[in-house]
């Protein structure tokens, strides 16, 4: 008797686990956190990972000619410290475009989980530089993931228009331990702005987006993978209008964070 009453009583409990629809509720029960289980968060994409991002020049570096013609090393050579800049037709200056789409990045690759590091802090016309040097060797103590630096070109050459992502050639003793990623850098960051729209320049680096280049400080003195983004002609009427616009600057800060999140997790 002890005995069936134990049976009918699993049959009754794997009945009360059974819908009326006959599907098992089993799985649902399983599925429950243990009790005093601690539920653990996703880690965000890019948690871990350290961006230096260079917003070019400085808005006050015209009032201090002194200061920023000054000679400093650039990898082998000299350059001077720094300078002031273009501008549109006009006259939103390059370094305020360049500050406003690196703050968008900026708070975009913090929401990925990546820890951020900008190379200047100002956007005003009593602050000068950082000069070039400096800038090419941020991220180089802190172990940096890689650094991006952000600008407006200014040709005057008829119908120039378009983005151009420019990385280090092979130097021996400066660039050889970076050239190979940052060119992958460039490609990544080429890819996401061609795919959300941006024209490639059409009067500089051969037409691809994608130029080499030796004689940037920017580049040379790093010893993390790095790139600089020409983001437009600035003067150009219509790359004027999208890279003064909220909505414009919104829309590069976005493509450039897909290229370096896609660089970082490849």
């Amino acid at each position: 008797m002890l005995l069936l009453r134990g049976v009918v009583a699993v049959v009754l409990a794997a009945g009360l686990l059974l819908g009326l629809d006959g599907r098992s509720s089993l799985a649902l029960v399983a599925a429950r956190p243990a009790e005093g289980a601690v539920a653990v968060a996703p880690q965000p994409p890019l948690a871990g990972r350290v961006v230096v991002i260079d917003p070019g020049h400085q808005l006050g570096n015209h009032h201090f000619p002194r200061r920023i013609n000054r000679q400093v090393p650039a990898g082998g050579f000299t350059k001077p410290c720094n300078t002031t800049g273009t501008a549109t037709n006009g006259g939103y200056p390059e370094a305020t475009f360049a500050w406003r789409v690196a703050g968008r990045l900026r708070a975009r690759l913090v929401a990925l989980g990546a820890k951020v590091v900008m190379t200047r802090h100002s956007n005003r016309q009593d602050r000068w530089g950082p000069c070039v040097d400096e800038r090419g060797r941020a991220g180089n103590r802190i172990g940096a993931d890689l650094k991006i630096s952000i600008h407006g070109d200014g040709s005057y050459a008829r119908g120039a228009r378009g983005f151009h992502v420019i990385a280090p050639t092979d130097r021996r003793r400066w660039t050889h331990d970076i050239y190979r990623p940052s060119r992958a850098l460039a490609v990544d960051v080429r890819r996401a702005l061609a795919g959300d729209g941006f024209p490639v320049a059409n009067y500089v680096a051969g037409g691809d987006g994608l130029d080499l280049r030796a004689d940037l400080a920017t580049l040379n003195l790093s010893d993390v993978p790095t790139v600089m983004v020409e983001l437009g002609n600035m003067r150009d009427r219509r790359d004027a209008r999208r890279m003064t616009s909220d909505a414009g600057q919104r829309a590069y800060a976005a493509a450039l964070a897909d290229g370096i999140r896609r660089s970082l997790q490849r």
